[in-house]
């Protein structure tokens, strides 16, 4: 709950005005059958019809004001829903632009969308019908019994111990509630899981033909979520039998006990009609607000899983003793100092004693075999993740004392999955710099070898469908090479950058590279030896460590490892020295 206040204290104000209104709602309700009752029961001993005209026109004012209220009170509750749902969804995704790598994979991207869409959804839902079923629910029960009491005494107690039994009875049904719908919450998570993969990976499934393998999970996701649904109906329409059947009963017992009573001259006709509707309205608000409180177990749970989102600590944050990073014009940019790495579920380290330095003007070149640690530099070089021991130095700084901000703006990456997002070529350009000319744009798709954006129909006004799938693996890897380039940088990582173009493309674009980042370092990690053949230094790592370090030609004497590679490729034609 203290989350729930946390966003709701913005809106206090907005919050005691739908109070107030809800109050002018609830009196008018009441008010009105004690006028009704006060008109039949004047009508029936002869009065004037001037006084039963005033005392209609009265009604109809205190109906007017009612109505308003009741208006206004659902104008205002829509209003702060819309600004809770806003600032939750707003704090969810902030907090989650802090989240490592590691941090991420505690949630998964489809339980965080759940989390994000559904669960504020069923949040916002549940706010609006608590405060207008259930807030009106104390006052119009005690109200309604005091002026039962007014009346009558035995129709006071009548309506007294229905009201606690209708309490009782639903209190027992939403006490089973909880568990079905914390089910519910986890198989919407699981239906959003494979409804993605099923989405994303539709060529995958034509492919090996397992449409129908693919069907049956899916079928069987969606019947768990069923069952669960068609549970919960069965406590909705087990609650709206009980609240048909006590307001009939209510209404029986005051009419047979009413009769009497105007018989033995202890009640007017008009006060059993009063009595009447104080009953129907009081167990239907009784009841609506157990249905709604039904609901509320399912957005307690929905909060639970919002707040432990919000309430993670990021396994990486910047350390109070943070110190800025001055530009500097030193020639080595980054250093590994016995650099070793090992993810939280790891039995062993995944890197370990890497040692070496990129230098600017110098282009560093690391390969090895799938599973050696190549990527994870990139991770640690960024503070994807950080090291478990030794050190990376900026230009002599720790990398964990300089502002994670300040470290990403001397970097410029390019991931190993080329990622575009949706829009225009140029607007996924200015990702690496929002103030970038035209000008500028056109030179980083030259040096990238993107000459085909300039072919096609709307230029860098060109529509790019996101996660860019309407180009090739080739032309999104040279579009993120141009993205990264636009942007002004130390160091340039190169992460498998190259794997999809073709030769010639691949050293039309080194050669490119070579000029456009001179007064910076370079560090390439690659598959492919034509592409690092020419780096100033390589490293051949082998399970997480260096094994060798030197040029391509040294390493092709002293480097068993870097041999192996070489050999492998030649077979297939792929070193190319050109």
């Amino acid at each position: 709950m203290k989350l729930i206040i946390r966003f709701l204290r913005p809106y206090c104000s907005q919050c005691a005005a739908i109070c107030l209104f809800i109050l002018l709602d609830v009196l008018g309700a009441l008010l009105v059958p004690t006028i009704t009752a006060d008109m039949i029961n004047s009508a029936i001993s002869g009065g004037a019809i001037g006084e039963i005209v005033q005392n209609g026109l009265v009604m109809l004012g205190v109906s007017l004001l009612a109505g308003a209220g009741a208006l206004l009170a659902s104008w205002l509750c829509a209003k702060v829903s819309a600004n809770l749902g806003r600032d939750m969804r707003n704090a969810i995704y902030d907090k989650s632009l802090t989240f490592s790598a590691s941090d991420f994979e505690r949630f998964g991207a489809a339980s965080m969308i759940t989390r994000t869409l559904n669960d504020i959804n069923v949040i916002q839902q549940a706010f609006v019908n608590f405060m207008l079923m259930v807030v009106p629910v104390p006052v119009l029960c005690v109200l309604g019994i005091i002026f039962s009491f007014r009346i009558n005494r035995d129709m006071g107690f009548l309506i007294l111990a229905l009201t606690l039994l209708v309490a009782i009875f639903a209190s027992l049904i939403v006490r089973k509630a909880s568990p079905i719908f914390e089910k519910l919450q986890r198989f919407l998570d699981r239906m959003n899981v494979v409804l993605r993969e099923g989405i994303t990976g539709v060529r995958v499934i034509r492919a090996f033909n397992k449409e129908s393998y693919e069907s049956g999970r899916m079928k069987k996701t969606f019947d768990d979520y069923a069952r669960s649904s068609i549970q919960a109906n069965r406590l909705f329409a087990g609650l709206d039998s009980l609240a048909t059947a006590s307001i009939n009963l209510c209404v029986v017992a005051i009419l047979y006990l009413g009769g009497n009573s105007v018989g033995a001259g202890a009640m007017e006709i008009g006060d059993i009609t009063a009595v009447t509707e104080y009953a129907i309205w009081i167990l239907f608000y009784i009841v609506m607000a157990q249905m709604v409180i039904i609901l509320i177990p399912r957005a307690l749970i929905c909060l639970k899983r919002l707040s432990d989102v919000l309430s993670l600590t990021p396994e990486i944050t910047d350390s109070c003793g943070e110190i800025p990073l001055l530009p500097d014009i030193s020639r080595d940019i980054i250093s590994f100092d016995n650099v070793a790495f090992r993810f939280d579920d790891a039995e062993e380290e995944t890197v370990k004693g890497l040692t070496f330095t990129c230098r600017r003007g110098e282009t560093t070149a690391i390969i090895g075999g799938t599973g050696s640690g190549k990527s994870t530099i990139a991770k640690l070089l960024l503070r994807y993740h950080d090291v478990t021991d030794g050190r990376i130095l900026l230009e002599n700084c720790d990398i964990r004392t300089i502002p994670q901000r300040t470290l990403r703006e001397r970097i410029s990456y390019v991931p190993q999955k080329a990622w575009l997002f949706s829009g225009t070529i140029a607007d996924n350009l200015r990702y690496g710099n929002q103030n970038a000319s035209e000008s500028e744009m056109c030179r980083a798709l030259r040096t990238a070898q993107s000459d085909f954006v300039f072919g096609l129909p709307g230029g860098l006004r060109s529509r790019v469908a996101q996660g860019g799938t309407n180009f090739s693996g080739g032309q999104k890897q040279r579009l993120s090479i141009a993205r990264a380039l636009i942007k002004k940088a130390d160091l340039y990582v190169f992460d498998d950058s190259f794997s999809a173009l073709d030769f010639k493309t691949d050293a039309a674009l080194r050669r490119a590279l070579k000029t456009e980042t001179e007064d910076a370092a370079v560090l390439i990690i690659a598959q492919r030896i034509s592409t690092i053949v020419h780096a100033d230094q390589i490293l051949v790592l082998n399970d997480g460590e260096i094994v060798g370090i030197g040029k391509h030609e040294t390493l092709m004497k002293t480097c068993p490892v870097y041999q192996d590679i070489a050999r492998s490729q030649m077979k297939g034609g792929g070193i190319h020295g050109k």
